[in-house]
This record gives C-alpha cells, structure tokens and sequence, in this order.
C-alpha cells in the first residue's frame, strides 16, 4: 500500500480550507493510505486557531505554519516535509476543492502504470463558471474547468483544455499529449522532486506550476491528465486580491517562463512587447512593475505590495 501526503495550504481562508479538508476526509481510501499536511502561509487572522481547535487531535491531519507568506510555492514547505518522511506520493491541492470520493483512488490508479505525474478532470463548482448564464440549471456543477493544459509557444500564454464546455464525455480519454497539469490538483511521485526539484520560489505564485510540468518533460518524466478522477474547484476562492495581483505576476512570470524556455524568435517578441508595454500609457501601473522586476531580476514575492 502506498502512501500519500496531501498538501493543502491555506492563507487567510479558513473557511475555504475547512471545506476542502472536510471534502478530503471523506475520500475512498482502497490502495494508499494518506496524511494531509495543512500548510498554513501566515495568515494575519486566525486560520491557525481555528484549525488548531478542529484538528489537533486528529492523526490524519498536521498543521504546519511556514513563518512567512511564501505564496503559492509555500507548498514546498509541506514537499520537503513529506519527502523527509518518505511519502511515496505527494498531492498538491488547492484549499479551494470538492473532491469526489474516489479522485484520489482513480489518480493513483492512473499514476501507477507509467505517469509520475498526474491530474484529474476538473469541473467549475456550482455557481463559479466564468460565465453562469450560459449553462441550464441541469448543466451546472457539470462544466469543465480544466482537462489538462496546452500551451501557445508563439505567444506564451498557457489556458485549460475543455474550459467551459459542459461535459459531454468529450474528454473521457487518458491524455498524455498535454503540455501542462494546473496546479490545482497534481499527484506527483516523490522521487520526481529528487529528479527535477522543487517549485520554483522565483515565481511565487502563477505559472510555478506550468513551470514544474516543463522541467518534467525536459527531463522526459511522462504525466497524464486522469479522467475518472474528479473534482470542483471554486475558481479563484483563494486569491481574491484582484486584478493587480494577477497584472503584477503573470506579467512578470510570462516573462520568466518564456525566456527559459521559449524559441529565440519568441523571445524577441517577449521583449519588444514588454518595452512597448512599458511606454504605453494604458498599461497598468502592475503590469509595468512586473515588467521592470523581470529585466531587474527582482523575483520571489517583489515588489507586491
């Protein structure tokens, strides 16, 4: 049996996690057995109490505080903890999930054969499609929020295979043909980590992901998007900062991303677009920050606010 450490960090929504750890708690568990450690990214209120008092006493489930808002890649803190304690899998989840009961059973089956990295179907939840009124009441909580990723090398932009199509058994067939896995919900075997690391700090959050996928098939680790594993994501429940916070770091990251990895005549598309976005006046004050942080190097967390 093998055994799996879940991943789950939280900042300042206690309320999201606790629906997310509750979820989790209800999972089939027939061929793994499974840990979740609750990462907490110092939050300012009192997420830490109140996990503290539902679940100190619970075996299943470690709370840990990582000192410091580490961003996404804050979830290194619960990696390196599960690989000291010889997890054979790590789930990274976001605190903003419904499982299925079997999400986990079906990933892990999926992952068992030949994929070290694996990714489950992922609906929009029940009233979280980016475009509700496009659905009938029969088709909500049934509209895909993810089914792998693609990547458009040409202009850098990455976006979720099947987003807000409704479900029709379109994408019911094991993919190994993606260019990413989103973040959201990743099973990854733990010696992958030891192969290619960790998530990259320089990224903090967006992207990091996309990032981890691309050294993975660099390094020729195949991975698979799972379709009979499924849950519902209550899309950006966890990152409510608003626009700027996304301007500042997908400005900033696209760029990072694309100069790693990129063809050269992308990358000079890269740079002529970021000078010509720089002395546009329409371009927002976070996006032209994220823009001057890259060419300065100035990764990490940055200069956001």
């Amino acid at each position: 049996m093998v055994n799996i450490a879940i991943v789950v960090l939280n900042w300042k929504q206690p309320k999201l996690t606790l629906d997310t750890i509750e979820s989790i708690l209800k999972i089939k568990a027939k061929s793994f057995d499974y840990q979740i450690f609750l990462v907490d990214n110092a939050s300012p209120d009192d997420s830490v109490k109140i996990f503290q008092d539902k679940y100190s006493h619970n075996p299943k489930i470690r709370i840990i505080q990582t000192g410091s808002n580490l961003g996404y890649v804050g979830n290194n803190v619960g990696i390196k903890r599960a690989i000291k304690k010889n997890f054979d899998y790590v789930l990274l989840i976001n605190n903003d999930v419904i499982v299925d009961p079997l999400f986990l059973e079906n990933l892990v089956i999926g992952s068992m054969d030949k994929y070290p990295i694996v990714g489950p179907k992922i609906y929009f939840a029940p009233g979280y499609e980016y475009h509700s009124d496009w659905y009938t009441k029969k088709e909500i909580g049934n509209v895909i929020w993810s089914a792998g990723g693609q990547m458009d090398w040409n202009n850098i932009f990455g976006s979720n295979i099947g987003v807000d199509q409704v479900d029709h058994g379109q994408f019911d067939q094991i993919n190994d043909q993606i260019d990413f896995l989103t973040g959201c919900c990743l099973l990854i075997k733990s010696d992958v980590f030891e192969k290619i690391g960790l998530l990259d700090e320089k990224f903090f959050m967006y992207l990091e992901d996309v990032d981890f996928c691309q050294r993975a098939k660099n390094a020729n680790i195949p991975m698979a998007y799972i379709p009979k594993s499924k849950i519902w994501h209550v899309n950006s429940g966890s990152s409510k900062s608003g626009g700027e916070l996304h301007d500042y770091f997908i400005t900033r990251n696209r760029l990072l991303f694309g100069f790693r990895y990129a063809s050269l005549r992308t990358k000079f598309a890269l740079f002529r677009e970021s000078l010509r976005l720089l002395v546009s006046s329409p371009s927002s004050k976070w996006k032209k920050q994220g823009i001057i942080d890259f060419y300065r190097q100035k990764l990490g967390k940055g200069s956001w606010q």
